[in-house]
């Protein structure tokens, strides 16, 4: 896997950002050769990723499941300065990356539309609006 991209999404809690991980978690890269990686950061660190602060790895649909990386026994999972989304995309050609990167974006919108939607307007309070 040569080709890399990592897509940060700050959000405004760490309760979003981790309900944003456990909905995105659950759809599995269909190819082999596209691997992915979330973690959630905070604002600060966003751009350097450490052991410490990765949360989960995806596996993809044809790995078996012990390939599924959990939380780190020394992590806190809940410490709330991590609220950046952070995904990596590996993927082996410029066309498999395009193409997963995509339908993450598809997916994101649709896990923020429901937060935005459903939940007690803390989007748009948070962000300011009306």
């Amino acid at each position: 896997m040569n080709i890399c991209s990592t897509i940060s999404v700050p959000l405004p809690t760490h309760r979003l950002a981790s309900s944003a991980l456990r909905a995105l978690q659950v759809d599995l890269e269909l190819s082999p050769l596209v691997k992915r990686t979330f973690r959630l950061t905070n604002p600060e660190s966003s751009s350097i990723i450490t052991r410490q602060n990765e949360i989960q790895v995806n596996r993809t649909a044809g790995e078996p499941k012990t390939g599924q990386a959990a939380t780190d026994d020394n992590v806190d999972v809940s410490d709330e300065s991590l609220t950046v989304l952070e995904t990596e995309y590996r993927a082996t050609t410029n066309r498999m990356l395009r193409v997963a990167v995509n339908a993450f974006m598809d997916s994101l919108g649709v896990v923020v539309g429901v937060m935005e939607e459903l939940d007690v307007d803390v989007l748009g309070n948070e962000l300011g609006k009306p």
